[in-house]
């Protein structure tokens, strides 16, 4: 074979390969999400939106008054919600739930304290011109029984908090707080309900929302039996504040799993946010019909990670979640899914730093996601970006 030849082959066979490899490189990286940082005059702790208001808890570190309360507007005015303490607690209290139904305000906070630090609560109810504090006797909330609050909930049927209490059989029972009158908060039992663990089965609620009337709660169940402890993601259901409660189960759930957050944007349409064998997962519900959203990118979830409740922006779903240090989106319907990584805004031709480390909350507000993010055990900040 004379030189001319050998090199038109080679150049043939290059062609080829390269060509070869042109059609199976691997697409280019989505763009990264553009945060803009927001400022407040403290510390941002929890998110609430209703229509097109944004309610933002603040954490005023050093100030007479910890908690305070924010509410902005359509055109990003903001007033400042007056917040009345009147229990010692309360002027520590950071806020954990915060219900607002654009009228009704409920909002739940704890300090620790106590031999023990541990929470002490502090319930608070009003409107968007106040917020008032009332004192609750210890044993509303304390206790050697007591459990951890975590959610405040405005339904039209009525308000309620919910949380867990020891259980007459074992363990912890879900439970639910309704106000007798207007100062005044009893726990309601929870023998001979959904919401009461047994000794084959303890429940562990750690969310919930207003689904119509009625509650929705997630968290897990622990199967025990002879040579089993599988801890399961369920769901419990109420048609009527605290009436009326169901247990629903989420089907593929792995070996271990949990519901961390959720959301609905109808009664019958809700996302669940949590893991499955250590790695991220969605649920969603129909109705009383459970499905696990398939091919979500396998981002490592830990036991204690939080979880901002996911986001449906008319059926695209938006997961903000942490992977290290980094904060990172994830998106899609069905079973297709993208994963951006976050950026700052530019500022004068270079990018800024975007949100980094923990993430504690999200929610969206017309077409603006906002989002409370910073390192662990430091001040959190919080960001905004547009939804295309």
């Amino acid at each position: 074979m004379n030189g001319l030849r050998l090199a038109a082959l080679v150049s043939a066979l290059v062609l080829v390969i390269s060509g070869c490899t042109d059609d199976k490189a691997a697409p280019p990286p989505p763009k990264p999400v553009v945060w803009t940082k927001v400022e407040l005059p403290a510390e941002p702790v929890v998110l609430t939106g209703h229509g097109d208001q944004l309610l933002i808890g603040l954490r005023d570190r050093g100030a007479k008054v910890v908690p305070r309360l924010l509410l902005q507007q359509a055109d990003g005015s903001r007033q400042e919600i007056r917040v009345a303490a009147k229990s010692p607690y309360a002027f520590e209290a950071v806020w954990h739930s915060i219900a607002y139904d654009g009228e009704r305000l409920l909002a739940l906070g704890g300090a620790a304290g106590g031999a023990h630090s541990n929470i002490r609560w502090t319930v608070w109810s009003g409107s968007a011109k106040r917020l008032t504090e009332y004192p609750q006797e210890f044993d509303t909330f304390g206790g050697q029984a007591a459990g951890p609050l975590y959610s405040a909930i405005i339904t039209p049927a009525g308000e309620a908090l919910a949380g867990a209490w020891g259980s007459a059989q074992t363990g912890l029972d879900g439970a639910v707080w309704l106000p007798v009158s207007s100062t005044k908060w009893v726990r309601q039992s929870s023998a001979k309900t959904p919401l009461e663990s047994v000794p084959s089965l303890l429940l562990s609620p750690g969310y919930g929302v207003a689904v119509g009337n009625g509650i929705l709660l997630t968290g897990s169940q622990t199967r025990l039996a002879p040579n089993v402890v599988k801890e399961e993601a369920v769901m419990w259901r109420s048609t009527s504040i605290n009436q009326g409660w169901s247990r629903i189960e989420l089907p593929e759930l792995g070996e271990r799993s949990q519901g961390n957050s959720l959301s609905c944007t109808t009664p019958a349409s809700c996302t669940i946010a949590g893991f499955a064998d250590g790695k991220l997962a969605l649920w969603q519900l129909d109705g009383n019909q459970g499905k696990r959203l398939h091919n979500v990118p396998p981002i490592a979830v830990g036991d204690n990670a939080k979880l901002p409740p996911p986001v449906d922006d008319g059926g695209h779903l938006y997961q903000v979640v942490a992977e290290g240090n980094k904060v990172k989106v994830v998106s899609g319907h069905g079973d297709s899914w993208t994963v951006q990584e976050s950026i700052g805004q530019e500022s004068a031709g270079q990018e800024s730093s975007g949100p980094a480390g923990v993430v504690t909350d999200a929610t969206l507000v017309g077409k603006t996601l906002y989002l409370i993010a910073g390192p662990a055990g430091q001040p959190a900040s919080l960001w905004k970006t547009t939804l295309s």
